[in-house]
């Protein structure tokens, strides 16, 4: 069984960073990961790159020769790779043992992982060939700024939770650059009746019903929190990683193959 991440969040959350700090930690501590990029348009890396998308196809090659915007151009990318699953994609995972960890670095469009199925079929693709995968999603937590795009990053989140339908850990990156960090703690695990009172209080009282609605969706949908992330932290890093570990199960049949090979003669 191999192990998988499918780092997502909008342009600018700090997913490459991310994926950098995650492959430096692991070096430091003896575990091995692959850091695959998915984004045609990626130029610069600071980390190794097992696998890249741009060697099927990149955006500047499609824009050049079809014409097409940024946006228009990323998203003829991408249903590209959906076209190249069963050839280009199962080739790139031939060279990955089973037990091997990857970390898929995602292109920033949020309408992958809102309504476009490319991301859904990927992950449904990395299922078939026995990977157990697992959704990190960040939000710039300076975009936490107030409820309402508190509420809106919820919203985003859970669209993509329900696309998907994969375990899903919600992180605010950028969590170094915040100045005061009480602001955005009333954030990781909100109550509706504080967020339905913040919202009346910001928006006019027509709103009144859809605040409540909305502060309701996500206290049912309690599986929307966020953890906060401070890259300078190691124990940040080692936190964030466990989680993630504990919902694709990563080293629990180690204690199994450690007894595969441990056969008690006293038995036979």
């Amino acid at each position: 069984m191999g192990y998988a991440q499918l780092v997502i969040g909008p342009a600018g959350s700090g997913k490459s960073t991310y994926c950098s700090s995650l492959y430096q930690h692991c070096e430091t501590v003896g575990r091995s990961i692959h850091i695959v990029n998915l984004d045609p348009a990626a130029e610069n890396f600071d980390y190794p790159v097992a696998m890249d998308i741009r060697e099927l196809i990149s955006l500047e090659d499609v824009m050049e020769e079809l014409g097409l915007g940024p946006n228009g151009g990323l998203l003829y990318c991408m249903e590209h790779l959906e076209a190249n699953l069963d050839d280009w994609l199962t080739e790139e995972l031939d060279n990955y043992l089973d037990d091997d960890y990857l970390v898929f670095d995602c292109p920033g469009q949020i309408e992958l992982f809102s309504h476009v199925p490319v991301l859904r079929n990927f992950v449904e693709h990395l299922k078939s060939k026995n990977f157990n995968v697992c959704v990190v999603y960040l939000l710039d937590s300076q975009f936490i700024t107030d409820v309402t795009k508190f509420i809106s990053g919820c919203m985003a989140s859970l669209s993509a939770m329900i696309q998907l339908e994969l375990p899903h850990v919600n992180l605010l990156s950028k969590m170094d650059l915040v100045t005061n960090k009480r602001e955005i703690e009333k954030f990781l695990n909100p109550e509706s009746r504080v967020l339905l009172s913040e919202l009346n209080q910001r928006m006019a009282p027509q709103f009144a019903k859809l605040n409540k609605s909305l502060s309701e969706l996500v206290d049912e949908y309690s599986m929307v929190s966020f953890i906060p992330l401070d890259l300078r932290k190691k124990s940040s890093i080692k936190y964030v990683l466990g989680q993630i570990d504990n919902c694709i199960q990563f080293g629990e049949d180690a204690d199994v193959k450690v007894k595969d090979f441990d056969p008690e003669d006293g038995d036979e």
